[in-house]
């Protein structure tokens, strides 16, 4: 699959590139192989059980017509990595600010689903003056680190939603699929269940737990900074 998605990422005109931060973080992105002036920029954070190219592989061709996209894979995700301590999506948020001075984009439109949408609300807050737009998919944002006790969602604590968000099996594959989509494909081959699994589930399994228990760390709404770019 990843190949495929590739060679469609490259066809619609991104290139691939790894981003040295400096810090001990590196990004890899997909971002334009000609930027247009004339365009306004996008940048594109896929959620937790995806990373650039099977998240967003089916928007960029439409997108890309309108936009400079950019699409990095947010750290522990695809080809990024830190070896920094931080979890948080405010740390993602910097990093996701950072590579875009490192491409020169100054204002840039963020779309982000999942925990890619928490990682865009941070950015919102830090870099206001950056974003010109923020859109905000199935993130969310207003959630408490009460809210699982509290019974809001079908998992009890965050080792539960780590075991369903990070497959390990067949069947907890097929589990996240039926909790995510409304229509959840009833046959999937166990070809691509197990690339995903071996893609998306088993490097950095361990600091991706960690990135789902920073989100609801001392997690309140009454502490949620207020935005105006949604």
């Amino acid at each position: 699959m990843d190949s495929c998605f590739r060679y469609s990422f490259s066809r619609a005109g991104l290139k691939s590139i790894t981003t040295d931060l400096g810090d001990g973080t590196i990004i890899h992105c997909w971002a334009p192989k000609f930027r247009r002036e004339t365009k306004p920029n996008l940048l594109l954070l896929h959620g937790f059980g995806a990373n650039a190219m099977w998240q967003w592989n089916e928007f960029i061709a439409p997108l890309i017509r309108f936009f400079n996209v950019y699409v990095p894979d947010l750290i522990f995700f695809g080809n990024s990595y830190t070896t920094r301590p931080e979890r948080s999506e405010s740390f993602q948020a910097r990093c996701m600010m950072r590579l875009m001075d490192s491409f020169g984009v100054q204002k840039v439109n963020v779309v982000g689903i999942s925990y890619g949408g928490f990682v865009s609300y941070s950015m919102a807050v830090q870099f206001p003056e950056r974003l010109e737009k923020l859109v905000l998919c199935c993130a969310g944002v207003c959630l408490e680190e009460k809210d699982m006790a509290d019974g809001m969602f079908v998992v009890k604590n965050v080792d539960e939603a780590a075991s369903i968000l990070l497959p390990q099996t067949p069947a907890k594959l097929k589990e996240l699929l039926r909790l995510t989509f409304v229509k959840p494909a009833r046959i999937l081959p166990t070809c691509i269940i197990d690339d995903f699994i071996d893609v998306m589930c088993t490097e950095y399994k361990q600091e991706k737990e960690e990135l789902i228990k920073e989100i609801l760390k001392d997690r309140s709404l009454a502490n949620l900074p207020k935005i105006d770019k949604v």
